[in-house]
């Protein structure tokens, strides 16, 4: 049987810490920012985590 595919979508979206839980970027940082404050322009550009609802997908997607 062939090996099983990380989806590549993921594996260019997610990192795993190095306590294994997965990071991820903001949306809504790449255009359109005239209209957006400094707070939020600054706030979408930090990394944050996956939240547990979404993880077990997530870690699916990444075959973990």
């Amino acid at each position: 049987m062939p090996k099983m595919k990380t989806k590549s979508a993921a594996k260019k979206r997610f990192r795993i810490t190095g306590t294994g839980l997965i990071k991820r970027k903001h949306a809504y940082h790449s255009h359109i920012l005239t209209k957006k404050s400094n707070k939020r322009k600054r706030f979408l550009g930090h990394q944050s985590i996956v939240e547990h609802a979404n993880e077990k997908a997530v870690r699916e997607m990444l075959l973990i």
